[in-house]
């Protein structure tokens, strides 16, 4: 499955994506970060018909990827890998070059440290949390959280669920049963209008723990009957779901209060939009 992140050059948005065992970075992105350039993609390609007829083989390893464009659709945008963008650097001519590549190779080394250590990882994002403000035992949870997910979405490809649809279409089969309400029915709840605001960096704390009870449940199902396939695993999906489905409903039924809420931490987003980096997931 194909991982998408933002990362930040001297104020400048590089969209990236982990696909095949290493990262592609959007070359408009790079372009715009290094160049003064009004119009990035009209550089890049008028660079890209220069290079082929001087027979540069490193454009012909640029290929496309479905990347969130800026009116919030994914479209397809020429990728590098680090490697190959090394070389097309050498083509722009620019004062950012050098530190440029400086913060090129520490961002695809982090990445590697994270695959040797995954700890090290859960460090950055817990980090990234608490400079935005978050509670502690909120963001301890919102770790586990991405951990029970990542361990589902293993499973879900270790079974033949490769494509990004499918995913989301799972994901969905989860929380309609668990909270009655799609991905982005649940965003329209919270009031969450940008396509990039991640409905679980929103959620409360027991909605973090339902959504953890659903995807751990559906994981462990799915192992025990052998799920192959997306149809199979959509019904696990279903059925893992339906238990944090009837452990919300028991809750409430108790606490005479509902689990499902329309607080968000959108606040923290406005105080911190300057001072902290764009992420992922």
């Amino acid at each position: 499955m194909t991982e998408y992140k933002l990362v930040v050059f001297q104020d400048k948005k590089i969209r990236r994506a982990w696909h095949q065992g290493e990262w592609h970075f959007s070359i408009v992105d790079i372009v715009a970060a290094l160049t003064d350039s009004i119009d990035p993609t009209a550089y890049w390609r008028k660079l890209k018909q220069r290079l082929k007829e001087e027979g540069n083989e490193t454009v012909t390893n640029c290929h496309g990827l479905k990347m969130q464009s800026p009116d919030n659709k994914m479209r397809l945008t020429d990728v590098a890998s680090t490697k190959d963008l090394f070389r097309l650097i050498q083509s722009i001519p620019s004062k950012k070059a050098e530190p440029f590549k400086l913060w090129l190779a520490q961002t695809g080394y982090e990445r590697i440290q994270e695959i040797e250590n995954p700890e090290l990882g859960q460090d950055r994002i817990k980090q990234y949390y608490e400079l935005k403000g978050y509670p502690k035992d909120w963001i301890d949870k919102r770790l586990r959280g991405i951990a029970i997910r990542q361990e589902l979405t293993d499973e879900w490809q270790s079974r033949k669920v490769t494509e990004e649809k499918e995913f989301a279409i799972l994901t969905n089969e989860i929380s309609k049963a668990t909270f009655g309400k799609t991905i982005q029915e649940y965003k329209k709840f919270k009031n969450l209008n940008k396509q990039n605001q991640n409905l679980r960096d929103h959620m409360t704390d027991w909605e973090l723990i339902l959504t953890m009870v659903g995807e751990k449940a559906t994981t462990d199902i799915t192992k025990a009957k052998n799920a192959k396939g997306f149809d199979e695993c959509k019904y696990t999906a279903r059925e893992g779901g339906q238990i944090a489905h009837n452990t919300r409903k028991e809750i409430e039924q108790k606490t005479k209060k509902s689990l499902i809420s329309q607080h968000n931490f959108l606040h923290l987003e406005k105080h911190n939009k300057k001072q902290i980096p764009q992420k992922n997931k």
